[in-house]
């Protein structure tokens, strides 16, 4: 799952702002939008980017076909088809409403995905972890704007929750170059959730993000290492 690109965002950049941010992204493995479900951990994000990398090659070296998103899309038909089944007879339960949304946000189908979600969150607006896969999908659109207020409105319900926070920073920097709106989501992040499992990479983020903060706006760019 990743987007390298956010066209709501009214933010000009600067080249050093620009190539700070993808020396970042190289250095933790991001690979330009790396976010966390609501409910997923850390550890199984960084397993779906692996297995994403990993895909392997046919001849000459050519990446195997990979799906089209008509594809996709009949898969994740294929696999809701079943829940969207038992939705005829439950339509406002929420759990079904996310588990669908959940095939066409892995399907990378998120205008439907946020329709269900969204339908889910009618049902059941206090729930953080759907909020937060819609925030997600938002981004994964584009709009950095409607996945911060999502983000924001998770917190809400729960303020503490982790995934929320890691996200929000992310789309705070990569959307808005708001690196000190990141770093202190980052930093709440860690306060509330000593146990985190992926603060290591969270200090990560910190560190670099306060290193390159005072970089001075119009300063030339070094050239990315090869």
């Amino acid at each position: 799952m990743s987007e390298t690109t956010n066209t709501s965002s009214t933010t000009k950049w600067t080249g050093v702002q620009a190539y700070t941010l993808a020396v970042v992204c190289l250095l933790l493995g991001m690979a330009g939008g790396w976010l966390i479900r609501g409910s997923q951990s850390p550890a199984a994000a960084v397993a779906t980017e692996s297995a994403s990398a990993a895909a392997p090659t046919g001849m000459g070296g050519a990446m195997n076909a990979q799906p089209t998103p008509e594809q996709l899309k009949l898969m994740a038909d294929k696999q809701a088809a079943p829940l969207i089944e038992k939705l005829k007879s439950d339509p406002n339960n929420p759990d079904l409403l996310a588990s669908i949304g959940n095939f066409y946000y892995d399907a990378q189908q998120y205008p439907i995905a946020v329709d269900y979600y969204g339908r889910a969150l009618k049902a059941k607006p206090s729930d953080a972890a759907i909020r937060t896969d819609m925030a997600t999908a938002d981004w994964y659109m584009g709009n950095a704007d409607a996945a911060i207020a999502e983000f924001n409105k998770a917190l809400t319900y729960e303020p503490n929750k982790a995934n929320t926070l890691f996200n929000l920073g992310l789309v705070k920097w990569q959307g808005k170059m708001d690196i000190k709106g990141a770093v202190a989501d980052w930093e709440k992040l860690l306060a509330t959730n000593p146990n985190y499992e992926g603060k290591d990479k969270v200090e990560q983020m910190i560190a670099e993000a306060k290193k390159h903060s005072a970089v001075k706006p119009g300063t030339k760019a070094k050239p990315l290492p090869e």
